[in-house]
């Protein structure tokens, strides 16, 4: 008689072990209830202006409407007679034009500044940064009636030191005269202006990289450019562009120093797009076709960043 043993282990099974009751997750209301003022407060700032101007574009709104009320509905009428202007292209190419110089600039200038910032010392660091926090910080008006009396033809400083240095064409030189000279004047103003946020915002991002890694490429025989090409500029490009397409709203809807020192002129020679919708509104009261200026420059600012968020992204996989 032979016996058969089971290789197959006793098992024995006891009652499954008692499941925890799920707990229902609470919704917490408090911290939405907080922000929704300021939520609601900055959709009302932001999208109402924005929501009312695209209302009045495509109405018939004058002085009279503006009195009375009553605006008709006139469609795509406004935005066509604005697109049919030969001035309003003219316009446009200033715009982009005057975008741009500034743009580039104030990019060269405040990368040059962050990285000085990074090479000076602690006490000298912080006077400069000083400096730049208290430029930024001064109002635009103010800083606007300085340029103007720098540039003033009679008691202006800049005048009075071209002329000690010896350019006596310079003597009682009226600068807003000539578009080119204003123009060069607008520039040089909301590149001072613009100058100490941008290169704040790089130098902070710049104390992050690991100082290994430029240790390391100097070690290697690295240069301060391919440091800069090479380690810095790849590792903080997410903050160039950042910084690049702030600037480029900054810039693309200047208006306060404009209209401050030229309201558009000598001529048109320092009209833009936001310039050239005021003085649309206000000088011919038509405010229904400045309606229509102002959304065809937001329009054009959108399309121009995704552009630019299209080809970094493109960058960014390719990388």
């Amino acid at each position: 008689m032979s016996t058969t043993l089971s290789s197959r282990p006793a098992t024995t099974q006891g009652p499954p072990p008692p499941q925890r009751p799920r707990r229902r997750r609470r919704v917490v209301f408090w911290p939405y209830l907080l922000v929704a003022p300021t939520v609601l407060a900055s959709a009302y700032l932001l999208l109402y202006p924005l929501v009312r101007n695209a209302v009045i574009s495509v109405q018939h709104f004058r002085l009279g409407e503006l009195i009375r009320g009553g605006a008709a509905f006139v469609g795509l009428a406004n935005y066509r007679e604005a697109l049919a202007d030969p001035v309003f292209w003219a316009v446009v190419r200033r715009t982009l034009l005057f975008t741009a110089v500034n743009v580039v600039l104030i990019m060269v200038l405040s990368t040059a500044v962050a990285l000085l910032l990074s090479a000076l010392g602690k006490w000298l660091r912080l006077l400069v940064m000083g400096c730049l926090v208290l430029t930024w910080a001064t109002p635009i008006i103010a800083a606007t009636t300085v340029f103007q009396w720098l540039f003033q033809s009679r008691l202006g400083v800049v005048n009075w030191v071209l002329v000690q240095l010896g350019f006596e064409r310079f003597q009682d030189y009226t600068w807003f005269a000539h578009g080119t000279s204003t123009f060069g004047i607008l520039v040089a103003l909301i590149v001072w202006q613009s100058v100490p946020f941008a290169a704040l915002s790089l130098y902070s991002a710049m104390t992050t990289v690991p100082s290994e890694l430029y240790e390391s490429a100097k070690i290697d025989g690295a240069g301060a450019w391919r440091l800069f090409t090479s380690i810095t500029f790849p590792i903080l490009r997410p903050m160039f562009g950042l910084i690049l397409s702030l600037e480029v709203i900054w810039v693309f809807k200047s208006f306060v120093q404009i209209w401050a020192i030229s309201q558009g002129g000598p001529g048109d020679a320092t009209t833009t797009l936001p310039v050239y919708a005021f003085q649309i509104a206000q000088s011919l009261n038509k405010y229904d076709l400045g309606a229509a200026v102002s959304m065809i420059t937001v329009l054009l600012l959108v399309v121009v960043l995704l552009a630019y968020f299209r080809q970094m992204f493109r960058q960014e996989a390719e990388l």
